[in-house]
């Protein structure tokens, strides 16, 4: 009879156990919550952008543009602050040799040129900007239109030696050379306002240039003479998604830093020129409107350019086409012998 009991104890004991240590179990056993699927994170939009590139900014951009003639002669060349254009305008100044015309407003760069003479087609995109102008020097036709005070500007005949500066590794007139600390100086002693950017280009969005159709065209070629002194070459990078220049076989770089020349959209055009004097310049027809090549992502497409209000711009169908959010390039070839026999496209 007492081992009976002594079983039974037992029995009670080990169940006693077994459930104590089940409880423990379950109280070990973290209960599992339902969580609400992760929302996409929505896209952060910068409150500005620059009027000339199309890229957003944290900050204000409603800045004056500064617009600089630079010789690319080649004892000029490498050009100093080139990169950091928003626009580089290119066009036939005298002879074969084309001039450009810098235009910087996102990007200050230290040092400039060298800094070469006006021409008034490049005092009127210039104007078309709303930029300060700086040049050294000045053909007849652009001394009259500065001295009449047709645009705010800064000429190295005025300020050789103060805010222009001389290089002494290059021989005049390859060696004018301005400051960006210069060009804000020179405008506050003549009391030019820095305020006020251009009107914007329209831009693609960064999604729809990933769609831009058209033909293949991964290098340009254009062709001002048969000596060749100002022709030039533009070439795809399909890994940076820009194009590189090129004067002749040299790339186009940065005299200071080595950096070379990338863009976002070629934009060539076809202008009627027409010489004036005996030193080849000319007169070019900047408003008429006419033929157009617009290079973007590797892809070309022939378009039309207008003047609208100053401002070059491509259009199609009567429709403004936007530019690829960043750097552009422009040149200006005669209508004689033409855009298809100026321009060598291939894929």
């Amino acid at each position: 009879m007492k081992m009976k009991k002594w079983a039974v104890f037992v029995i009670a004991f080990l169940l006693l156990l077994s459930g104590c240590s089940d409880k423990e179990q379950v109280k070990k056993v973290k209960p599992v919550t339902q969580t609400e699927p992760k929302q996409p994170e929505e896209q952060q939009v910068d409150p500005y952008f620059y009027p000339l590139t199309g890229v957003g900014s944290k900050v204000s951009t409603d800045t004056r543009a500064v617009a600089v003639m630079i010789n690319n002669h080649p004892k000029a060349r490498p050009q100093s602050g080139l990169t950091k254009a928003d626009i580089v305008y290119e066009i036939l100044a005298e002879g074969d040799i084309t001039r450009f015309l810098a235009v910087f407003q996102s990007e200050k760069p230290a040092n400039i040129g060298p800094v070469r003479s006006a021409r008034d087609y490049y005092i009127y995109l210039a104007k078309g900007l709303n930029a300060l102008y700086i040049a050294h020097g000045y053909s007849p036709e652009a001394k009259e239109i500065l001295n009449g005070n047709y645009i705010d500007n800064l000429n190295g005949m005025v300020y050789d030696g103060t805010l222009f500066k001389r290089s002494k590794t290059r021989r005049a007139p390859h060696n004018s050379y301005i400051t960006y600390q210069n060009i804000l100086k020179g405008a506050k002693q003549k009391k030019y306002s820095m305020e006020k950017g251009p009107a914007p280009f329209k831009f693609f969005t960064e999604e729809e240039s990933k769609n831009i159709t058209g033909a293949d065209a991964r290098t340009v070629k254009i062709t001002y003479s048969k000596g060749g002194i100002s022709n030039s070459m533009f070439k795809f990078d399909a890994a940076t998604g820009k194009y590189k220049r090129f004067s002749g076989d040299a790339q186009t770089v940065d005299l200071d830093s080595k950096d070379p020349v990338l863009l976002d959209n070629i934009f060539i055009i076809e202008a009627k020129h027409q010489f004036i004097d005996s030193y080849g310049r000319r007169d070019i027809d900047l408003e008429s409107g006419g033929k157009a090549y617009l290079l973007q992502k590797g892809k070309v497409n022939q378009v039309e350019w207008k003047n609208k209000s100053g401002e070059i711009v491509p259009v199609k169908d009567g429709e403004e086409v936007p530019l690829v959010q960043g750097k552009t390039w422009v040149n200006v070839v005669p209508t004689k012998p033409g855009l298809e026999n100026i321009v060598t496209l291939t894929k």
